[in-house]
């Protein structure tokens, strides 16, 4: 136990020096001036350029510099935006709960749709649902998940008018913001409107929530169907058949409870992946670029707001 914790936190910190090393030689890699990029002003008066280049260490060695570059990165100051001046700190953190709220959504529907169809693709009385089901997990797992998002857009939202395209409350409803994420805001709201801004609010993640959660029900259904045909396949299994359990009690008390169990891992993992993913479903979607969301990562890389890929 205490190895696999030791490896893990060896790993957590050698892949933070990683990125951190990573990030600060943006600096010298975009074009521009160093100080430019590092303070994230465009346009630095004559006056103040030696001050800065003081405060950011540019007079020291690459060493110094790094050092330096740690503490204002505990410390919160990331600089400040090229587009519009405000502070990469904030908006980071104002973009950060849009994206852990709609990778969350993604991973309940995961477990709730993957599980399910995993046990019954495990089925050998049912070889055909088993087929079926696979060949479905297959079909959603090559699928591009933009060329799905806009499909389903295209479908959904143009030509059935079911679900909006963009925002993720309408503007009828006004709820104000205490942590960021939606959902909790309206519950922790004293609006009278409560239950129509509730329903409002997952309205407007719907599409984005299955385009997002495309790719890991798939594996999540495969995963589910190996793990539990290789529980049903043991001899403790066996056993229990031929002591006279049914199928539905076999599956209860020995299958699931061993079955899932790799399962439960996967999704931990899948977490990571979902909030990768968001930002691919975030550019496609309106209502994550222009309000908040990870998107903001790759839009501010070609705008040259390093920062923000931390």
């Amino acid at each position: 136990m205490f190895n696999y914790v030791y490896r893990k936190v060896w790993l957590l910190f050698f892949i933070t020096f990683a990125v951190f090393t990573f990030v600060f030689s943006l600096n010298y890699m975009f074009p521009g001036d160093v100080l430019s990029n590092m303070t994230g002003i465009g346009e630095i008066p004559a006056e103040e350029y030696t001050e800065l280049a003081r405060i950011y260490k540019l007079d020291q060695n690459v060493i110094v510099q790094y050092f330096y570059f740690l503490i204002r990165m505990f410390d919160g100051n990331w600089g400040q935006s090229f587009t519009n001046g405000t502070s990469i700190f904030d908006q980071v953190f104002n973009a950060l709960p849009a994206t852990i709220e709609l990778a969350t959504f993604a991973l309940i529907y995961s477990f709730i749709v993957a599980i399910p169809l995993g046990i019954l693709a495990s089925s050998e009385t049912k070889p055909w649902l088993d087929k079926s089901i696979l060949a479905m997990s297959i079909f959603g797992f090559s699928m591009p998940i933009f060329w799905l998002a806009l499909l389903m857009i295209l479908v959904f939202s143009i030509n059935l008018g079911w679900f909006p395209i963009s925002g993720r409350l309408s503007l009828v409803y006004d709820i104000p913001t205490v942590t960021g994420f939606m959902i909790i805001d309206i519950l922790l709201s004293d609006v009278s409107y409560k239950r129509e801004a509730l329903g409002d609010a997952v309205n407007h993640l719907a599409i984005p929530t299955f385009v997002l959660a495309a790719y890991p029900t798939t594996v999540l259904i495969r995963t589910t169907r190996q793990s539990m045909k290789n529980v049903m396949n043991t001899s403790y299994v066996k056993a229990a058949r031929a002591k006279g359990l049914s199928h539905i009690q076999v599956l209860r008390r020995h299958g699931l409870r061993n079955g899932l169990l790799p399962v439960i891992q996967m999704m931990g993992l899948h977490f990571g992946t979902l909030i990768t993913l968001a930002m691919v479903t975030e550019v496609i979607f309106p209502s994550m670029v222009l309000v908040y969301g990870s998107s903001m990562q790759f839009i501010n890389v070609i705008t040259q707001q390093y920062k923000v890929v931390f």
